[in-house]
């Protein structure tokens, strides 16, 4: 069978990983077995996918990225270089904690900024941004724009990561993809 998808010869792409047409998988990357990437997809050199990691389709991962079981990531997500994902919440060297692995889940069209870190056993909501170099404790909103450590929230973005201004009906308008946006009791609302 043709592979429809490419992947460098120094990379490791372990028996029975699903991997979507179109996707590239870059140099000195090791996919481990079982792991399920979609189509179009960006694997970035060094990233490292454990088997029980789900990607969906036009996910971009860039370099020195490792995903470990627990981390499920939607369509369109982006995840900048040098993210860091969690999947226990106290390791110890000395005791095994396989059966405690959380559920991380990132949504459609989240964009996390480079040398971020993500604690496990939350929910990076759709079209959220994780600021550069933010440290991610707890779950995150649809649409909100955070950062810091720990990451606070700070604003609302669009799907088209504008940063929104909301006026005193609560509307904001993103220039760039046309769209209104209506926030209702900290929560955004697309209008169509």
């Amino acid at each position: 069978m043709v592979k429809k998808y490419y992947s460098h010869q120094s990379s490791t792409i372990d028996n029975n990983c699903k991997i979507g047409a179109g996707t590239k998988i870059w140099h000195y990357s090791h996919l481990m077995k079982n792991c399920v990437i979609g189509k179009n997809c960006i694997i970035g050199q060094n990233v490292f996918i454990s088997s029980k990691v789900k990607i969906g389709n036009n996910v971009k991962i860039q370099n020195n990225v490792s995903l470990y079981d627990g981390v499920f990531c939607e369509n369109d997500v982006f995840i900048g270089p040098s993210v860091v994902f969690t999947n226990v919440i106290n390791p110890r060297s000395f005791i095994e904690r396989k059966k405690e692995f959380k559920k991380t889940l990132i949504k459609k069209g989240t964009s996390i900024g480079a040398n971020s870190t993500i604690i496990c056993g939350i929910e990076l909501g759709k079209y959220s941004f994780i600021a550069a170099g933010a440290v991610v404790t707890k779950s995150v909103k649809n649409y909100s724009l955070v950062l810091g450590n720990p990451a606070l929230h700070v604003g609302w973005m669009s799907q088209a990561g504008t940063r929104l201004k909301f006026d005193k009906n609560n509307i904001a308008f993103c220039k760039k993809s046309e769209t209104k946006y209506k926030l209702v009791k900290d929560n955004i609302q697309k209008i169509r």
